[in-house]
């Protein structure tokens, strides 16, 4: 079973930082991750991804601004966001890439909600 658990979003003032953690319960993943948020209303849309070169990119609107990385045993991604806006609000989503059954899938987590106050 794949489990994958985000952690660590909470109501904040614009300009202030915030850690996301995203774990996962399984060591059959690879060092792909990536995080997508949906703001209430909007679609939901990358934000942050890394790739097994270990090669980050972002949305453009978070760059400077959020670092996505994680621990050497790949079970942990974090995602830094510092001087969040209110346009920053929504459920952030992790995804992991793991080998199930032969083959390589991604699995989503349930999310974690980040609100920005003005």
């Amino acid at each position: 079973q794949v489990q994958v658990v985000e952690s660590g979003g909470d109501s904040v003032q614009a300009g202030n930082s915030l850690r996301l953690t995203c774990v996962v319960t399984y060591t059959g993943c690879n060092k792909e991750a990536s995080w997508d948020r949906q703001a209430l209303g909007k679609e939901r849309e990358f934000v942050a991804g890394i790739d097994t070169d270990d090669n980050a990119r972002y949305l453009d609107s978070v760059k400077g601004r959020f670092t996505i990385s994680q621990d050497n045993a790949q079970n942990t991604v974090y995602l830094r966001m510092n001087s969040l806006k209110p346009e920053d609000t929504g459920l952030y989503f992790c995804k992991r890439r793991c080998w199930k059954n032969g083959r390589l899938r991604d699995f989503w987590g349930q999310g974690t909600q980040v609100t920005v106050a003005s």
